[in-house]
């Protein structure tokens, strides 16, 4: 005779809700959400880099890297 098996069915969560200030995703390991910036914002500011050194010669990554790095900052200390 075959064991009746009881199936217990999980709610999926929504996906969390892009802000106007990042993108909130929620870290598996933490109850605290973490806000990323989006990629519009990271470009605009790797463009403000750019011209803070009045378009000299420099390295497309690092200004993305620093631009990104730079938002994280700013976005986790509010």
């Amino acid at each position: 005779m075959a064991k009746e098996v009881k199936r217990t069915t999980t709610k999926k969560s929504a996906a969390p809700a892009a802000s106007s200030t990042g993108t909130v995703r929620k870290s598996r390991t933490k109850a605290q959400a973490v806000v990323l910036p989006t990629e519009d914002q990271i470009r605009a500011r790797a463009y403000e880099i750019y011209l803070r050194r009045n378009g000299g010669q420099g390295d497309p990554l690092s200004d993305w890297t620093q631009a990104e790095m730079e938002l994280r900052e700013e976005l986790a200390g509010r």
